[in-house]
């Protein structure tokens, strides 16, 4: 398979690789990787919201609500955007209605593809599992952070294509770029991300526990997808 990456939402839609094609959107810090931990903690379904606007319907039809501006949690919504909170909570059939800085606008933004796929270092093996699987073309879109660049998205996707290996053919420099970056930062990606401006962002209040945890890998063997703007496994 040909396997591009777009660094930021922005550059999506200038990708090469149109045709049918499966992509996988990026948010370590922390979208998907509290994704993928809200449904190994039980979550039925989510609806990813690119602003908070249409979260009170959905309060109103029974969801519970999920929303994060800046890496803090909004208003009254019973949860924010921490996947080791989601772990340690009961949500066992719980659908959610979830709305991030960065995140769920890359996933909605995502929803032309053939398969829309959330991707996290919490999922990597069954998740380039399911693309060797599905043999189809895929672009890795990363989130980054209002529109920037940022290293650790990048990583994941530098990490996707290694872990292809010859399945897949890289396409053009973004994909090049991520697997180096991928592998200039072993052996501990986590250190090497000490000075990112999102890891700095959530450090000052104190997330430490989620930032060491969307560095482990295939925490949460699954593969979240979107059908019809609804995240199901």
């Amino acid at each position: 398979m040909n396997i591009e990456v777009a660094l930021t939402p922005s550059l999506y839609p200038h990708r090469t690789l149109t045709g049918n094609h499966t992509t996988v959107a990026i948010d370590l810090l922390r979208a998907t990787t509290a994704i993928c931990a809200a449904f190994q903690a039980g979550c039925r379904e989510i609806v990813p919201l690119a602003s908070l606007d249409g979260l009170a319907s959905y309060r109103q039809a029974g969801y519970a609500i999920a929303a994060e501006r800046g890496g803090k949690k909004i208003g009254d919504a019973e949860y924010g955007n921490s996947p080791t909170e989601y772990l340690h909570s009961n949500m066992q059939g719980i659908r959610l209605a979830y709305s991030t800085t960065n995140g769920t606008r890359s996933i909605l933004a995502a929803a032309d593809a053939l398969h829309t796929y959330v991707g996290a270092f919490a999922n990597l093996t069954a998740l380039t599992s399911r693309l060797a699987a599905d043999g189809l073309d895929a672009v890795l879109l990363c989130s980054g952070w209002e529109g920037n660049f940022c290293i650790e998205d990048t990583l994941v996707a530098g990490a996707i294509i290694e872990r292809l290996g010859t399945q897949a053919s890289p396409c053009g420099d973004a994909a090049q770029m991520a697997v180096a970056l991928w592998q200039a930062a072993q052996p501990s990606p986590l250190a090497y991300c000490e000075r990112c401006t999102h890891v700095h962002r959530l450090q000052a209040f104190g997330a430490e526990a989620d930032i060491s945890f969307a560095f482990e890998q295939d925490t949460c063997p699954l593969v979240p997808t979107l059908y019809a703007n609804t995240l199901t496994l």
